[in-house]
């Protein structure tokens, strides 16, 4: 325990001067190019990326889920059997449950894992093998893969007119982004290689690329479905944007982009009904019998849901109504099919899906009334925002389909740089109870006050104060629109700190082991309350902007 603690301690102390000295330094570049009218920085996103290369590989000894073995389960199978018993092989309580580009995609990680070390593709052998070759490999394949990210952060700041300091702000808030270092690089996934597929899209749409920008868009669905959810307002966009200019040559390019997902479709799909393997495909990857909520509640909508559902049972138990109590406690952290509801009506996969669809549904009429290419960033996010807050078994890592696009949009006005420094603090904040060692503490902790830090002085330097603007009637006036976190931020934001002091400090003097998951109903919930007002947030800025 000494070992692993000084190890510990010492890799932290790494990871917080690397960053620490990175930020100050990206913080002297702000300073000075708010100092000088000429640009002091010329280096686009490889800087910020070197950076982030340096702290992901000194958190390779880090904390890992059980998701480091699922995808060390997935490159032994791809690699051990033929492509037809791939959905339906049950060696492993890991089953793959991605769509088949992924699959494929660790079919190619096998062919070099194999000459690694054998055994991590050994489909028997392989069961739970944790060497160093194996955490070595899989962390280095989570951050060359990270390239794809960095190369969509790189198009995106090079194709808007962005000076020199607001491509570096902007490039470190997508590659720096703590909530990717958390689930990707700590706790183990592949979202920035999946998200840098998002990004690469919407940059083609930004430069009304819009035929490789679909494809690229259904490439990303081939590689994990959950993405789906702004396919109707890619559908919209497109469809009125890249499909006008009269009925044939509208027509033509309808033809053309539906012959270009389709064929990507059957790249991805058309193996397995070849072998007649479809239904386990999809078996596989919609398992609506997992529930309406995950393990650890995602801060979402249907937290309060269930909450009041709780608060009902308990008042109707209290006046003498006989009220069948769930399967699961709320403390408990499970909610299933096999609990339902005690007062409230049981929620279906098919309401979920009807009301993510209303929630979007302002976001499509714009899109279908004035499509813009300016717009897509914004609205693709907000899509993934409803998806968020009313799907069906959301996971909490699901809040970085939407920050990270956001990002994107946090310099267009000083609105847009508050939303995007409170939204990013609560959704990285959000993600705190993936990692519950002891050890992983302060480096999530400085992640995350590293992250508010960058954010507070480069929005600062973005958004100083007073500007002249020029009114409709050509007279010069003076506009404040200085970076502020406002009452309403700054409430919030102490409220967190007290839920984190609570959970980390109190709840263990004051209630022992007894009700272990408090602290995290009160994270669910308090964060929730800020995804929520999120949400408005963006519904109100689509409706209203022009």
């Amino acid at each position: 325990m000494d070992k692993n603690w000084g190890g510990a301690i010492g890799r932290v102390r790494l990871i917080v001067d690397t960053l620490s000295r990175s930020t100050s330094l990206l913080l002297s570049v702000i300073q000075l190019d708010t100092m000088t009218k000429s640009p002091t920085y010329r280096g686009g996103v490889w800087w910020p990326a070197l950076v982030a290369a340096a702290v992901k590989l000194l958190l390779i000894p880090a904390y890992h889920s059980t998701d480091f073995e699922v995808h060390r389960h997935w490159l032994a199978l791809t690699h051990s059997l033929p492509l037809s018993r791939w959905y339906s092989d049950t060696t492993s309580q890991w089953t793959l449950d991605y769509p088949p580009f992924f699959a494929y995609f660790e079919k190619f990680l096998s062919i070099f894992a194999s000459r690694v070390d054998p055994t991590i593709t050994d489909l028997h052998r392989g069961l739970n093998y944790a060497s160093s070759s194996v955490i070595l490999f899989q962390r280095f394949s989570v951050v060359l893969s990270d390239l794809v990210l960095v190369y969509s952060a790189y198009r995106l700041t090079r194709n808007r007119n962005f000076r020199a300091l607001e491509r570096l702000l902007v490039s470190a808030l997508v590659i720096w982004a703590p909530g990717l270092l958390i689930v990707d690089h700590m706790h183990f996934q592949y979202n920035g290689f999946l998200l840098g597929i998002l990004l690469l899209s919407i940059s083609f749409l930004e430069e009304e690329r819009d035929l490789i920008g679909g494809f690229v868009f259904a490439v990303l669905l081939c590689f994990k479905h959950l993405f789906a959810v702004a396919a109707p307002v890619y559908f919209v966009y497109l469809f009125r944007y890249y499909c006008r200019g009269g009925l044939v040559k509208g027509f033509g390019r309808l033809v053309l982009m539906g012959s270009a997902v389709v064929a990507v479709f059957a790249a991805a799909y058309g193996p397995f009904w070849y072998y007649g393997q479809i239904q386990d495909v999809l078996q596989r990857m919609f398992p609506f019998g997992r529930g309406l909520c995950h393990a650890y509640w995602a801060p979402n909508f249907w937290v309060f849901y269930i909450m009041l559902d709780k608060a009902l049972g308990f008042l109707f138990t209290r006046l003498g109504f006989s009220i069948k109590a769930p399967a699961a406690s709320f403390t408990g952290g499970l909610v299933g099919d096999s609990s339902p509801f005690s007062v409230l009506p049981a929620i279906t996969p098919l309401i979920t899906f009807i009301t993510v669809l209303l929630a979007i549904s302002p976001c499509l009429m714009k899109a279908w009334r004035n499509p813009q290419p300016r717009m897509i960033s914004s609205w693709v996010s907000y899509a993934y925002t409803c998806g968020f807050l009313f799907g069906w078994h959301v996971h909490e890592k699901a809040s970085l389909h939407f920050v990270i696009p956001l990002a994107l949009t946090s310099l267009n006005s000083v609105e847009d740089a508050k939303h995007y420094f409170f939204l990013s603090i609560v959704s990285c904040y959000s993600l705190f109870p993936l990692l519950f060692e002891a050890q992983e503490y302060p480096i999530k902790v400085v992640l995350l006050l590293l992250h508010a830090v960058l954010m507070l002085y480069g929005f600062s330097a973005r958004f100083p104060g007073t500007s002249a603007m020029r009114d409709p009637a050509g007279d010069n006036k003076s506009e404040t629109n200085a970076f502020r976190i406002g009452w309403f931020g700054k409430s919030y934001l102490i409220g967190l700190v007290a839920v984190e002091v609570w959970g980390q400090f109190l709840h263990p003097i004051i209630f022992g082991d007894a009700l272990p998951f408090l602290p995290l109903m009160m994270i669910s919930i308090y964060c929730a309350l800020g995804m929520l007002y999120s949400w408005v947030w963006q519904l109100t800025q689509i409706v209203l902007t022009n």
